[in-house]
């Protein structure tokens, strides 16, 4: 019989009278102390943050919580207009698109940035690497994550915003550069202007903060899903969700009614 690994958790464990989260009392050093994001931090990191850490980090994550009636919400509010007993059902739907299109993208220019430079280098030749990047996604067929926006142009204003965060607390470094060669790169070959969106920015700024890749999507998914959570409570006030199903049905039916 193979020899079965041993089990080990080092997040959480609880006694009778106490409750330890990554080595903190949760009623001794967490409660009225510690922040949501600086909560946070300290899941994904195993430490709190430093204040500047904290800055830039909860300013990455407030940054997603909230874009308007995007895909994710109208999800959520047409699953609580079908089941208002289930919040949650109608949250995590809402989570479910969080991909490489919309918020989850950051991942995958996060990926692209630390596969490209697994150690934060200053003096790394940035044009040459985003070159490279743009070479290979290209030659793949895939579109390069973080750049460009169907609906801010000419810029994303919470990049520059984002950036500026990260440069008066000292994390605009390397992975922040090269995020902005890979824009100008990828603008320049494909012959228009494709500046660093939302996404791109929190994926360099995360990378500045040595968050691996494979967790950086993790920040909009905690973000959103504190937005989704007021989009629940709006349509339960002041219900969408009808409304817009009675239309897409009425104009995606048309064709037969214009027919007769």
């Amino acid at each position: 019989m193979a020899k079965r690994k041993q089990m080990r958790t080092d997040i959480a464990w609880s006694t009778t009278d106490t409750i330890t989260v990554k080595g903190l009392d949760v009623c001794k050093d967490i409660l009225g102390k510690v922040s949501l994001g600086d909560m946070a931090f300290l899941e994904m990191t195993d430490r709190l943050p430093t204040p500047r850490e904290s800055v830039v980090f909860n300013a990455i994550a407030v940054c997603l919580v909230e874009h308007g009636l995007t895909p994710s919400a109208l999800v959520t509010r047409l699953t609580i207009a079908g089941a208002p007993e289930a919040m949650q059902a109608a949250v995590g739907a809402g989570l479910c698109g969080l991909g490489s299109v919309f918020v989850g993208s950051m991942e995958d220019a996060a990926r692209l940035l630390q596969q490209a430079m697994p150690q934060p280098d200053p003096s790394a030749d940035f044009a040459a690497l985003a070159a490279a990047l743009v070479d290979g996604e290209l030659a793949a067929g895939r579109s390069i994550p973080g750049i460009g926006h169907h609906i801010h142009k000419p810029v994303d204003p919470r990049a520059p915003a984002l950036f500026a965060i990260a440069r008066d607390n000292g994390f605009e470094g390397p992975y922040c550069k090269l995020m902005n060669a890979l824009a100008e790169e990828a603008g320049r070959r494909l012959g228009k202007s494709l500046p660093v969106n939302a996404t791109g920015a929190i994926a360099a700024i995360a990378s500045e903060l040595r968050l691996p890749w494979e967790i950086v999507r993790g920040i909009g998914v905690m973000a959103r899903a504190i937005g989704l959570v007021a989009h629940v409570l709006e349509e339960l006030r002041n219900p969408l969700a009808r409304e817009m199903k009675t239309m897409v049905e009425d104009l995606a039916t048309a064709h037969f009614r214009n027919a007769d």
